[in-house]
């Protein structure tokens, strides 16, 4: 085989300038890192490599990753370790709380990987850590970002059941791309699990997400707003996909940040209570703020 004729890589984008990051303060990293190391918790910022960690670790702030930081589902976007997970820390929700409170925090974000080993898929885990945080820190709003629990309402309801005041689940990327950047998802089902939500619950407000970057077309994203506002959802944050290693899927395009000002002004035009659409936005990202747009204070 000739050089000419030789296969070529696929040619990958160069990082514009509106990606770069400003290094984080090393001091405020590390006594983000002794607090959670004394409490023995995870974070989705470390876990999920996420670009906006120095400055959220800077203010104070973290998404809090229970029920540990083996997932049982691989995505080809996401930087947590897949395998076999431990079992349960049963003191968990209490250690969350007494982090909320030692950072006096307004609103906190609860994630968790994916517990497909547990019968309850994770959800009494959430329940507990949300009424730890309430009887800890009740001025303190809070919002959760779960798994699809297989769809199962059971799951859901108890959940739901705590008493969030945000429910969160990702339907992430278009149906097209969805079996390859989510294989073990369902793109039908995450919508469900949305609609499912404020039909049992239409008094807790409901949110997602969608990265752009992995080969969608404007269309379909406006499309997959269009279905997430038919199940309900009240709050909607889009951002660039990073790629966060050479094994994980690639980035296809790096979005212009015209596009995702488009891409708000289309969703507030679909009738999103709260949007939030850029480069580095991410689920969590300046999450109180929804709340605060329409209101809602515990």
């Amino acid at each position: 085989m000739t050089p000419s004729s030789a296969p070529k890589s696929p040619v990958r984008p160069r990082k514009p300038d509106w990606l770069k990051k400003r290094i984080p303060d090393p001091q405020a990293m590390k006594e983000m890192r002794r607090l959670l190391d004394q409490l023995k918790l995870n974070t989705i910022c470390e876990e999920a490599a996420c670009p906006n960690i120095g400055e959220c670790w800077a203010k104070k702030t973290a998404t809090f990753l229970i029920l540990g930081d083996i997932c049982t589902r691989a995505c080809g976007f996401c930087n947590v370790e897949t395998g076999r997970p431990g079992p349960v820390d049963l003191a968990e929700p209490y250690h969350v709380a007494r982090a909320v409170a030692h950072l006096g925090l307004a609103h906190v974000v609860i994630t968790s990987v994916d517990r497909d080993d547990l019968p309850d898929k994770g959800s009494e885990q959430f329940a507990a850590t949300i009424r730890a945080i309430h009887r800890m820190c009740p001025e303190t709003t809070v919002e959760v970002l779960t798994s699809d629990f297989d769809g199962i309402d059971e799951h859901l309801m108890r959940v739901l059941d705590a008493d969030p005041e945000i429910f969160a689940h990702n339907v992430e990327t278009v149906p097209r791309l969805h079996r390859k950047v989510r294989p073990r998802f369902r793109y039908e089902r995450s919508l469900k699990v949305l609609a499912r939500a404020k039909e049992l619950r239409p008094d807790i407000y409901t949110k997602s997400n969608i990265m752009v970057g992995l080969g969608e077309t404007p269309e379909e994203v406006i499309e997959v707003m269009r279905d997430m506002r038919s199940a309900g959802c009240d709050f909607l944050t889009i951002g660039q996909y990073l790629q966060p290693s050479p094994e994980h899927l690639p980035v296809v395009e790096y979005v212009h940040p015209d596009l995702f000002e488009e891409y708000r002004r289309q969703a507030y035009a679909l009738g999103f209570l709260h949007v939030a659409s850029g480069p580095f936005v991410r689920s969590s990202f300046d999450a109180a703020t929804a709340l605060e747009v329409v209101g809602r204070r515990r």
